[in-house]
């Protein structure tokens, strides 16, 4: 939990105003729901002492950090259909860096429920506020524009709606469903929350059978209350596992470069392969969204980042992508037709 006594305080939101990105202070009143500090990032957090208010610098990039320009017909042509279809994308929602090089490939993460989110995660930079009411004419809308777009695999993730009942579980079933019935060529993964730990919200998901599902720990247990204030590395797990359990290919993804250090990184990916024996896990860098989020702890190498493949894939993972620019969906649409060709061989 991030000891708060030297944090700035932002404004409240305009009324009515729904669209600022963390616009109350960050991770929420964590205190009121979390008990004790268990870590401190004063060190790391604007410094207002004596008075002088300060901003926090976004640390310079190194060199091997270094994304490609969004452009091209083919990135322009998936724009295009994306607005048409006012569809939301995770690739613009969440400043994501490789959207040149995806959106050039034919390849985009939507985003449904809408795009503002009801938690206020330290690291995102999706929208937090109160959301609209869910679009009931979504499923159908994303299903057309996915058929337009003429994808082999589409992956579909959602902002957390823990102000409706279900989560937007049943709408997510719908999504899937409709995808899979206009688009019977192309392969589906889907990204979701953690359902607040509802078990059957998450077991109506899948049911609609997408080929890949996934819900990222995002960080290591220690740093949990500052990085995911609403959220817990135990449930996270479980939900992993339900995943598992349920018969599905099952995937998470972790980011570095937060304040974690490499022993907790390997006691997560021995916790995520004992406990929920997940298929797929993704590891890339944290990059600071804004100066309103939490701050790049360190730059982590590209030979770190194999280093924590090869002892990922000694754990037992049968896909680990690790590497600075790497998300969630990075190469998805290879994992899912290397699954694909697995089960085909298998059957």
């Amino acid at each position: 939990m991030i000891d708060d006594s030297s944090q700035p305080v932002f404004p409240s939101p305009a009324s009515g105003s729904l669209r600022r990105r963390h616009a109350r202070p960050l991770g929420g009143d964590t205190a009121r729901q979390l008990g004790p500090a268990t870590l401190s990032l004063s060190g790391l957090v604007l410094n207002n002492r004596d008075g002088i208010p300060q901003q926090l610098a976004i640390r310079r990039k190194p060199s091997w950090i270094r994304a490609k320009v969004p452009a091209g017909i083919e990135y322009e042509r998936l724009r295009a259909t994306i607005a048409d279809h006012r569809l939301h994308t995770v690739c613009q929602e969440a400043s994501c860096p490789n959207i040149g090089d995806c959106w050039s490939r034919g390849t985009a993460t939507i985003m449904i429920l809408g795009d503002v989110c009801t938690r206020s995660c330290g690291f995102c930079n999706v929208r937090t506020g109160r959301p609209l009411p869910p679009d009931p004419d979504e499923p159908r809308r994303v299903a057309e524009s996915i058929s337009l777009m003429g994808l082999r695999h589409i992956v579909i993730t959602c902002v957390d709606r823990d102000d409706l009942d279900d989560g937007g579980a049943a709408l997510w079933a719908e999504t899937i469903r409709r995808v899979h019935a206009l688009c019977p060529e192309t392969s589906v993964e889907v990204l979701v929350g953690d359902f607040k730990g509802d078990r059957d919200a998450l077991q109506l998901v899948m049911d609609a059978k997408p080929e890949i599902i996934a819900h990222n720990l995002e960080t290591v247990r220690r740093m949990h209350p500052a990085v995911r204030p609403q959220a817990s590395y135990d449930r996270s797990l479980k939900v992993l596992q339900w995943m598992k359990q349920g018969g599905r290919v099952a995937k998470t993804g972790l980011m570095v470069g937060i304040g974690e250090h490499d022993d907790e990184v390997l006691d997560l990916l021995t916790d995520v392969r004992s406990v929920a024996d997940t298929d797929i896990l993704t590891i890339g860098q944290y990059l600071q969204p804004t100066r309103n989020h939490l701050p790049i702890d360190r730059w982590v190498t590209p030979d770190r980042f194999e280093y924590f493949k090869v002892e990922a894939m000694s754990r037992g993972f049968s896909v680990v992508e690790s590497g600075p620019l790497v998300r969630s969906s990075y190469h998805a649409e290879e994992q899912a037709a290397r699954f694909a060709r697995a089960s085909t061989v298998q059957t």
